[in-house]
């Protein structure tokens, strides 16, 4: 079967997209601060709110959804540095952690810079966002902006919705874990370098894919039961790639 599926695929590094890593602050407990601490920063200088940007966390992403924590990032970056001088208040408040972010690995020109990020404005297009230790394929799409940290991936690039459908599948779920490293406590490593191996097969048409993800975007928002729709893609996939019925019993679990 696992042969099958590589001989219809094209693996996904193939595909137009690109694969990232989130935000690598070094001190989470400075750059990354809650609404309450966002809205008292931007009431002492309004300027402020130009480098604080909303951030995801791994256990904020889920299946086809966002549950947005209000968590935010001082996005002090190195591209080129931000001079802190010129953001009073964040500096005032990043001095109170100052030892910590002297001594921390990661960082940028100044104490106060994130570390280099070539892929920066990358965060703020549309995207796949997926957290790199879950227990099932928890892949979500983005144009919203967010931010995320070290605990998720995004990818970028062509075919996003698309890529989403198949990412989500249950085909994708049981041929990854034929693959993939686990934690040793019940968790899959969704990382790169095994997605990047993912033989997506290439559609004669993507628009009824698009479709239902579209839908089932829409419904989740709104607390929707989307499972039904998912089973719809869960066999477009399988015509995707061929497969039998007795093929479908396999990855279904059912033999």
């Amino acid at each position: 079967l696992m042969r099958k599926i590589e001989a219809v695929g094209k693996q996904l590094k193939e595909w137009d997209v690109e694969i990232y890593r989130g935000i690598l602050t070094g001190f989470n407990e400075a750059f990354v601060i809650d609404g309450a601490k966002r809205d008292e920063l931007i009431k002492k200088d309004p300027k402020s709110a130009e480098i604080i940007k909303p951030i995801l966390r791994g256990r904020d992403v889920q299946k086809y959804a966002t549950n947005y924590a209000g968590l935010w990032l001082i996005n002090s970056h190195n591209n080129p540095p931000v001079n802190i001088d010129e953001y009073q208040a964040l500096k005032e408040y990043l001095d109170g952690f100052y030892d910590k972010l002297e001594k921390r690995g990661d960082r940028g020109k100044t104490p106060y810079n994130l570390r280099n990020c070539a892929y920066l404005a990358d965060f703020e297009k549309p995207k796949i966002v997926w957290a790199e230790l879950s227990d099932a394929q928890k892949f979500t799409y983005d144009d919203t902006g967010f931010f995320a940290d070290k605990t998720l991936f995004f990818m970028r690039g062509e075919n996003l919705k698309f890529l989403l459908a198949v990412l989500n599948s249950k085909l994708v779920f049981w041929y990854f874990n034929q693959i993939a490293a686990t934690s040793g406590v019940g968790t899959t490593m969704w990382q790169k370098a095994k997605l990047e191996l993912l033989p997506i097969a290439v559609p004669k048409d993507e628009k009824p894919f698009i479709d239902l993800v579209d839908k089932i975007l829409e419904t989740k928002k709104t607390g929707g039961d989307t499972s039904e729709l998912e089973r719809e893609i869960d066999v477009m996939v399988y015509k995707l790639y061929n497969l039998t019925q007795e093929e479908i019993d396999i990855v279904e679990g059912i033999k």
